[in-house]
Formats: C-alpha cells, structure tokens, sequence
C-alpha cells in the first residue's frame, strides 16, 4: 500500500525548518529526507549526486520515506530509485540534467540487453534504462511527486547516443525510466526538454501519472509492456516526436501485452519547445525528423511484438499536432480500445489511423496480429492536413475488423488535385518511407501501394486519393453519424473503399470533391449506405468496381 499523500501539504512547512540528517518524523508514517541535509547545495553549480543518492538509500535502509528537495536548483547525473521511497520536489525545486562535458564522470553507463543490442528489436532508447537521470529496476511502492521541475538540459536527444570511453563523459537520454517494476505513482510534476523520453516506464504494473505538465522535444511518456496503467490531467507538448504512446516492445525479452489502461482529461500539442510551459504556445517550428510536421499525438505502436487490450482514452485536447494512431505490426493483437470525447484542431497528419502491418521487429517465427473491435465515439478534428485523410487499413489476408465510428465529423483543408495523388510530389513522404516507388508516379491514382512492412506513419502511402475516409483491407466497419467535410475546393472524393467486407454507413454526410463521385468502390462486398448525404440510399452486395456520384 502506497503512503498517504494528500498531507504533504500540511507537514511541509515543518521540513522546511529542520535540516537535520537524522529522519525528520511528520505528520505521516513515512519520515522525510532533506537531500540537503546529506550534502546537496542547490545552487545550481555543484554537483549534486552523490548527496541525493544518499538521502535515498538513507530512506531505503530506514525502511522507506521521502526524499525532499527543497526551493534550489540540483545539478545531478544518475540517481538510483529505491523501493518504498518518493522523490518530492518542493515549489521552487528544480532536478537539473548535468552536461556531461561540464563535469567529470557522467550518467550511468548503458546495461546490457541482447534483445536490444544484438538483435535490435526496438530502438536503442527503447533497450536501456540506466543511462537516465532518474532510474530504477525491479521496485514497487515508488513515487516522484511535485511541484518542482525536473530539467533534462544535459541529456541526449538523438535517437541513439554516443557512448564515448568508458572512462570519458557519459550521455544519458532519459529524464525518468523504470523497468520491471509495480506501484508507482508520477503525480503535480513539471518536465522539461527531457532527452529521448520524459518518462519510460517498461514492465511497469499500478502505474498512475497523473497531472504533469511535460514540454520536450522528444517523446514525452512511453508505457511499454505494463498493465493496470492510469494517466490523467496531463498536458504533454512534443513538436518534435509523440506525446503519449503505449508500446509493448520485445526489449524484456518477451511479447508482453500493454493492458487495462486509462488515459483521461488531457492535452496533446506539438507546439514550439518551451512554450506550452511559458505559456506563449508557439507555432512557427515545423520540422520532426521525419519531416512530417509537428508530432505531438496520442498513439498505440510502432513497437507492437505483444499487443495492446483493454484501453479507453476519453476527454482528450490535440491542438497542433497530428492524430490517433492505432498500429500493431509486429505480431501482436490490437483490440478492446474505446476512445471518446475527443478534440482536434490544426491536425497535421491523418486525423484516425488505424494500420494492421507486417514490419515483424522481433524473433523469427512471428506471424502478423490481429486489430479488432475498435469504437471512436465523439471526435471532431477541424482545419486536418488535406494531404492524409482518415485511414482505415490492413494488408492482404489480415484485415481490420469490428471498427466502429460514431458522432464523427473532420473538416479538411482540401485544396488537392488527383494530379497530385498521382505523382506524389517530393516532400510529401517522408524520408522513412521513400524507396518503395522509386519513380514516385502511379498511373491509376487509386493503386496506392501496399507498403506492408514499412514502418507504419499515415505519410507511408503518400498523398492518398480520397480526402475523408481510405479504407483497405477491412471488415465490418460500421459508421453512425460520421460527416466529413472541405474547407476549401478539392477533386478527390470523400471515400474510398477497396477490399472491404461488411460496411454499414448510416447517417453519412461528405461533402462532394470537384467533379468527383462520393464513394470509389473496389471489391467492396456487404455495402450499405442509408439516409445519408449526398449518397441518399444504396445497397450492393458486392462490386468489383463502382463510383457512387451525388444524385445516382
């Protein structure tokens, strides 16, 4: 059982007073550890490790406590969390990223993985945990609690970091990373520009994170492998990578599931570094590395060898940032998922995407997953990239199946001609993809290319020929009340359908392209559209090819 918290507020004023090395006995059960009384200056300048390890293992071998950083800034490289201890920065306190080239020494050095290293089944970020600021490994009852500010300036944000001599300085490139542990609460912290993650977690059971504000230029929470997981109250800006993303990777040396996760009242963004936090939320940088715009999304994937079940995701702000995304293409399932109560708006990619794949990074021997029973409920997303519409997608023998959209309405920007969809034009496809048509030009705008193994980003298929909703390889999709709407001219319809089983639309508003038909049907079988808009009433029970236009 975790300690009591909401008596931090009460006791304070007292530690605040005492700087004694001996425990300081609250009003809690759990004494308190002032890391200045074991050494820590706070002033910005010294190094302050060493003193704040040892207040943790001073706590740790008193049988738990709480680590207290009073108002000061804390220069620090690696600090080992200990079982039954909370780190609590005070109003005022702020744990600060040492620079590696400032100091001697550096973070902890990378620990061994085989599943990462020799095999590389995840990235490099994905594969390690002791190269960060804050970490531990087979704990429980473990807490990091605010109102302080913790600053990665000094850590890494490359995707993999230079090791250097071991005897040289040594990156870290995570702000918090824990690993195969279970009870650990993130609760009223500030982080900022926070190297490859913010936070970390893998194999992390009774995970609570609530009301953090995180503005970084990499990822921002990254749940990979864990069950019975709690996010709420947070607002994560990342312009440059993803914002909160649930991963079940193979870097603990098995296809674990990511399950049984909340995520509730929040706000993504992908606003310029540093300006969710000033308060300014800026928006005039637009580069990530994949040269897709800003990031800053809620997402399922890329890692996926275990899979995802049980998750819910409901009151949700993305604000300058791309959309959902739902991808399992290393093996595992993707299913249970029920998202609500969602808000977009500046969208700069695919507003839903939904992609069953074969990337298949993990052991040999893998067959693709399954994604099934899916249901968005409530979603607008205005002023969405023309460019990627929402898209729905599996691949040949392995579709997706029981999606369910419900009180959906996305207003495109539009402005696309199908001489665009056909060439593709240079820039539209990130470098990530590029290779696959090397000339870049398809005949037919609606042969859009499989792609099955690549690595899956709405961007993938380049500019698609269908401006609402792309629907591939599927079975039974259901659409109740769904409008799709342009903001300005465009000549690609609203839907496109090919290899589907079983779609029925009721209620299904879209509004016409330019000398376009409403829906391009392709081996679509079990089709059914009623009361709808401009498409009234239609049934097929199958078609190879067909185009529904506006009064047929």
């Amino acid at each position: 059982m975790r300690h009591a918290r909401p008596l931090f507020g009460a006791v304070l004023p007292l530690v605040l007073c005492i700087l004694a090395p001996a425990p300081i006995e609250a009003q809690t059960s759990a004494p308190f550890f002032d890391v200045r009384a074991y050494g820590a200056r706070g002033d910005g300048t010294t190094l302050d490790t060493d003193a704040i390890n040892q207040a943790i293992r001073a706590a740790a071998d008193a049988g738990g406590g709480t680590v207290y950083f009073p108002a000061g800034t804390y220069p620090s490289f690696s600090i080992h969390l200990a079982s039954h201890v909370d780190l609590y920065l005070g109003r005022g306190a702020t744990l600060l990223a040492a620079d590696p080239s400032a100091y001697d020494g550096g973070y902890d050095a990378v620990e061994p993985n085989p599943w990462g290293d020799e095999h590389h089944y995840q990235d490099f970020g994905h594969s390690h945990w002791h190269n960060s600021l804050i970490w531990g490994e087979n704990l429980m009852d473990v807490g990091i609690l605010g109102p302080g500010t913790i600053d990665g300036a000094g850590l890494w944000r490359g995707l993999s970091p230079p090791l250097g001599p071991a005897s040289g300085p040594r990156p870290g490139d995570k702000a918090i990373a824990l690993k195969r542990s279970r009870d650990v609460t993130f609760r009223d912290l500030t982080i900022y520009r926070a190297g490859h993650f913010a936070i970390l977690a893998t194999g992390v059971d009774n995970l609570t994170i609530d009301h953090l504000t995180i503005d970084t230029n990499r990822d921002g929470i990254d749940i990979d492998a864990c069950k019975n997981v709690h996010v709420s109250n947070v607002s994560v800006n990342t312009p440059n990578d993803d914002a909160l993303v649930l991963k079940s990777s193979y870097a603990l040396g098995e296809a674990r599931l990511t399950e049984n996760v909340t995520i509730t009242n929040s706000m993504v963004s992908g606003y310029d570094l540093g300006t969710l936090i000033d308060g300014t939320f800026g928006r005039n940088e637009d580069t990530t590395p994949d040269r897709g715009g800003p990031a800053g999304r809620i997402k399922l994937g890329t890692e996926s060898n275990g899979g995802f079940r049980n998750i819910t995701i409901s009151n949700v702000v993305f604000d300058r940032s791309r959309g959902l995304a739902l991808e399992t293409v290393d093996g595992g399932v993707l299913e249970d998922v029920v998202i609500s109560n969602v808000t977009m708006r500046d969208v700069t990619s695919s507003p839903i995407f939904l992609r069953l794949g074969s990337r298949m990074r993990g052991p040999d021997g893998i067959a693709p997953g399954s994604l099934r029973r899916v249901t968005i409920t409530n979603l607008i997303a205005y002023d969405v990239d023309p460019r990627y519409p929402a898209i729905i997608a599996g691949i040949p023998g392995h579709p997706v199946q029981g999606v369910r959209l419900r009180d959906v309405r996305l207003y495109y920007r539009g402005g696309i001609t199908m001489d665009q969809v056909k060439t593709q034009p240079p820039g539209l496809v990130s470098r990530f993809f590029a290779g696959t048509d090397s000339s870049g030009v398809r005949n037919d705008p609606y042969e859009v290319p499989e792609r099955t193994s690549a690595y899956p980003e709405p961007s993938m298929f380049g500019v698609l020929p269908a401006y609402g909703f792309y629907i591939r390889h599927a079975e039974d999709v259901e659409m109740r009340d769904v409008e799709v709407h342009l903001m300005s001219g465009d000549e690609r319809p609203p839907f496109v359908l090919r290899d589907v089983v079983g779609a029925d639309l009721l209620h299904i508003r879209g509004d016409p392209g330019e000398h376009a038909p409403v829906f391009v049907l392709d081996s679509v079988s079990d089709f059914r559209v009623a009361q709808g808009e401009p498409i009234e009433a239609v049934r097929r029970r199958h078609v190879d090819k067909e185009e529904l236009w506006p009064g047929g």
